[in-house]
C-alpha cells in the first residue's frame, strides 16, 4: 500500500474544502480531487487482511479530514443568506450520513475476519467513494450559490 497516495488524497479533499489553491478553478481543483480520490480507492485494493489495521488507520484518518472539511463547509453556509441555509441543511446532513456509513464500515472493518476481509474492504471502499463524491458536490454547490 502506497501511504503517500492516501496521503495526498487526503491534503487534496483539504485543500479542495478550504479552497487553498485560488488561482485554479472549482471544476480545476474538483477534477484533481476526483482524480485523487480515484487513486485512493485503488490504493484501497492493495490492503491485505495482514494490513487491516493500517487499513483501519488509514480511512479513520481521511474520514476525520473529510468530518473536518464538512465542518468549514458548514460554518461557510452557516454565513449566508437564510435561503441558502434551507437549501444546504439536507445537503449537509446527507453528507453526516454518509460519513456515519463510513464510520459503520470502518467498525465493520475493525472487526472482519479473513473470510470477510474482501467484502468488508469493498464495502469501506464503497462508502469512501459515495461521500467523497457526494463532498464534492457539495463543494461545488457551496460555491456556486454562496459567495466566497
Amino acid at each position: 500500500m502506497n501511504h503517500k497516495h492516501l496521503l495526498i488524497t487526503l491534503l487534496g479533499l483539504s485543500g479542495l474544502a478550504a479552497g487553498c489553491d485560488k488561482e485554479a478553478t472549482t471544476s480545476q481543483q474538483l477534477d484533481k480531487v476526483q482524480t485523487e480520490t480515484k487513486q485512493a480507492a485503488q490504493d484501497m485494493k492493495d490492503y491485505t487482511y495482514a494490513q487491516k489495521s493500517a487499513f483501519v488507520e488509514s480511512m479513520q484518518g481521511q474520514l476525520a479530514a473529510l468530518n473536518r472539511d464538512l465542518d468549514q463547509l458548514s460554518a461557510k453556509v452557516e454565513k449566508s443568506s437564510d435561503t441558502a441555509k434551507a437549501d444546504a441543511k439536507p445537503k449537509l446532513q446527507a453528507l453526516r450520513d454518509q460519513a456515519n456509513k463510513l464510520n459503520q464500515q470502518l467498525d465493520k472493518a475493525k472487526n472482519a475476519t479473513a473470510s470477510t476481509w474482501d467484502d468488508v474492504k469493498a464495502g469501506s471502499k464503497k462508502a469512501y467513494l459515495e461521500l467523497a463524491d457526494s463532498f464534492q458536490q457539495a463543494r461545488q454547490w457551496v460555491s456556486d450559490k454562496i459567495a466566497p
